[in-house]
């Protein structure tokens, strides 16, 4: 049961946050800064490509990775196939991940590998062949890790994947599903990306979005009440519900898989996540079904103390101002609201497409990390 006394209780907070979330939250947008001088020092802001590649292919293990594939995918659009690698097996002697490229890549393909621990040994072998097909690859790894020695081994680019300086200090390598891994991984491919003409992420772009994450972790911060603070009062929504992730917009799509994602890995909490209007007839039976909404919401004098918490679905409606074309969004309403069901809903300040993405990640990381914390303690 999520303990709401403590979204309002910032010492409380403290104490429960044993892993760091909260601070790796607050400190997205210097993540950004750090990892876009990281990308300028390895080299990546003076490249001349000669052209787009055939295809961008995008490889790692762990959330942080698996989002940064997807966001990837949603912003390079039509301009060139982003295609996500998937672990194709374990290897029997040792339990890694085995990794295999598509048959038709070769030297005109780019391969982007992103990991925050960097000791994958099926990523290693990953890198090595695609050097055997002539393929370009670009890591971000922390530094000093054997994926670092592994890229260069094969004459691949490697930008150290970006740390704040308690973890530099120690040594430490910045892992888990935080905003912090996340905002490590994804900057420095940005500077690629846009180096190579599939993703529009010049300097001061990137500056803004870094300026979006300081002040959404400003309005989403432990000392700011849950009633003037999105990120708790989403938290104290979803408190004994199923979120159904419901997204309108290039932004708000993987910004919703993201966060049903770090729901389920910092939370522990079940989530299903998908676009509009598709959304509509893949979530609607359950919106009828045993997780419908309280049949007696008035019985306001009921035991609660002892009574066990039944799941009830509720939606999340993440949008992010869709140009052109009909929205989904007053079916999306009138559906959840007919059959009792309560819905949240999220939508970004005015700003570019990656400042949008960048307040929706952000908000909803802060909301997750308080449900870890609240139902933890």
């Amino acid at each position: 049961m999520l303990d709401e006394s403590l979204l309002d209780a910032p010492e409380a907070l403290a104490r429960a946050d044993r892993r760091g979330l909260l601070r790796g939250a607050a400190e997205a947008g210097a993540r950004v800064r750090t990892a876009a001088r990281h990308a300028t020092e390895a080299g990546l802001a003076e490249l001349k490509p000669e052209g787009r590649p055939r295809a961008v292919l995008v490889a790692g293990a762990g959330t942080a990775a698996n989002g940064v594939a997807d966001l990837l995918t949603a912003l390079a659009g039509a301009s060139a196939p982003v295609v996500r690698l998937v672990p194709t097996g374990v290897a029997p002697a040792a339990g890694a991940l085995r990794w295999s490229l598509p048959g038709w890549t070769g030297s005109v393909d780019l391969l982007l590998i992103a990991t925050a621990d960097g000791s994958e040994p099926g990523l290693a072998l990953l890198a090595e062949q695609a050097y055997r097909r002539g393929c370009t690859v670009v890591a971000v790894a922390p530094r000093r890790s054997p994926l670092t020695e592994a890229v260069d081994g094969v004459h691949g680019m490697v930008v150290p994947m970006a740390t704040a300086p308690y973890e530099e200090e120690t040594e430490a390598p910045f892992t888990g599903a935080g905003s912090g891994a996340l905002w490590a991984l994804f900057t420095p491919l940005l500077v690629l990306l846009d180096r190579v003409g599939l993703v529009a992420a010049p300097p001061e772009t990137l500056q803004r979005v870094a300026d979006r994450l300081d002040s959404t972790a400003e309005r989403c911060g432990p000392a700011v009440a849950t009633y003037s603070n999105p990120a708790k009062t989403l938290a104290s929504e979803l408190a004994d519900s199923l979120p159904l992730i419901w997204t309108e917009g290039t932004a708000a799509g993987p910004a919703g898989r993201r966060f049903a994602a770090v729901l389920t890995e910092l939370a522990g909490r079940p989530a299903l996540a998908a676009e509009l209007p598709e959304a509509l007839p893949a979530h609607g039976a359950l919106l009828v079904g045993a997780l419908a909404g309280d049949t007696d919401p008035e019985d306001f004098f009921r035991d609660r103390v002892d009574e066990q918490q039944a799941l009830h679905a509720r939606v999340v409606l993440l949008r992010d101002r869709p140009a052109g074309g009909l929205s989904a969004a007053p079916a999306a309403r009138e559906l959840a609201l007919g059959q009792d069901t309560a819905i949240s809903e999220l939508e970004p300040e005015e700003g570019s497409e990656l400042e949008s993405l960048a307040e929706l990640l952000a908000v909803t990381d802060f909301a997750a990390v308080y449900l870890a914390l609240a139902a933890s303690a």
